[in-house]
This record gives structure tokens, C-alpha cells and sequence, in this order.
């Protein structure tokens, strides 16, 4: 290999990524430690409580996230048990089921996401003008769905019509 090959702007544009990635990562998983959450349990709470219903089918989940399909059933294992969602049955399909964010995980996402939003401020959006960041997320959606084609599974789904009863929340 010669040093131009080095020096390719595609090598350079993929280190940046993954720096950039390391140091927001980081600074995300300190502020979501005071909260008493994990990144990928904030991504979850994230995911589902942007989905129609707040609520996502576990495979759907697992789609959108770096999780595997059993690495999300012991997330979901784990928040369960911690109050922050809830499993529901699928009404349509009895293998499937729903992974639902109760008030008390709304509420846990209520109280971190301001911290968050200002990391992201401060160390991303903030550095870009609006022009550059509305590029930025173009670009990044076309590389998200090239290649993780699955990014959005079930995020247009309409919900279930079936309610949480009182012990779901």
C-alpha cells in the first residue's frame, strides 16, 4: 500500500465517524448513568416512545437497534423488571408481541432527555450551521438505509387498538 492510499478521503471520512461516535457516546453514557439508565436502554425507551402507540413489536425492535433478536428479550427482560415497559400480546399474531413503554418509563425518559438534548447541542448540532446539518442527516439516512435497511421497521405501522390496562403502566 503507498501513503496516498492512506491519505483517501474515505478512510478519513470513516475515522472521523468513529471518532466523533467515541466522544458523543461517551459523554451520552455519563449523563444517562445519573439517570440510572444504560445506553441501550435509553435507545429503547427512545425508539418505542417515538413509535405510533409508544410501542414497538420485539422484532421490529430489534431491527432498529444493534440489539439481536435475543439481546433485545433481555433488555426487555430487564426493563420489565425495572417498570420502565411492558410486553403486550400481538392481537393479531399470537408469536409476536409488543414491547410498550409504561408511564413510569416516560417519565424516566422525561427527566433525562433535556441532559441529552443539550449534549447533542453542545457537541454536534451546535458545531454545524443549520444549512450543514440538514445535509448532514440527508446523507446519513442514505447511508442508514444502504446499510441498515431494517432502521425503520414497524415505525409506520399503526398501533393496536388494544389499551394498556392498569398494570401495564
Amino acid at each position: 500500500m503507498n501513503q496516498n492510499e492512506f491519505d483517501d478521503p474515505r478512510v478519513t471520512a470513516v475515522g472521523l465517524f468513529y471518532e466523533v461516535h467515541a466522544g458523543l457516546t461517551a459523554r451520552f453514557a455519563a449523563q444517562f448513568e445519573e439517570h440510572g439508565l444504560s445506553p441501550v436502554e435509553f435507545e429503547v425507551l427512545t425508539r418505542l416512545a417515538r413509535s405510533p402507540g409508544n410501542q414497538l413489536r420485539m422484532t421490529d425492535l430489534a431491527a432498529q437497534t444493534t440489539l439481536s433478536t435475543s439481546g433485545v428479550t433481555r433488555v426487555v427482560d430487564r426493563m420489565e423488571r425495572d417498570g420502565l415497559l411492558c410486553r403486550r400480546a400481538c392481537p393479531s399474531d399470537r408469536r409476536s408481541s409488543y414491547a410498550v413503554v409504561t408511564s413510569a418509563g416516560l417519565t424516566r425518559l422525561d427527566e433525562t432527555l433535556p441532559g441529552h438534548l443539550r449534549i447533542i447541542e453542545q457537541w454536534f448540532t451546535g458545531q454545524l450551521e443549520p444549512h450543514e446539518l440538514a445535509a448532514l442527516l440527508d446523507g446519513l439516512r442514505r447511508v442508514r438505509d444502504a446499510v441498515h435497511p431494517c432502521a425503520t421497521a414497524g415505525s409506520t405501522r399503526p398501533a393496536p387498538t388494544e389499551e394498556p390496562t392498569a398494570t401495564d403502566s
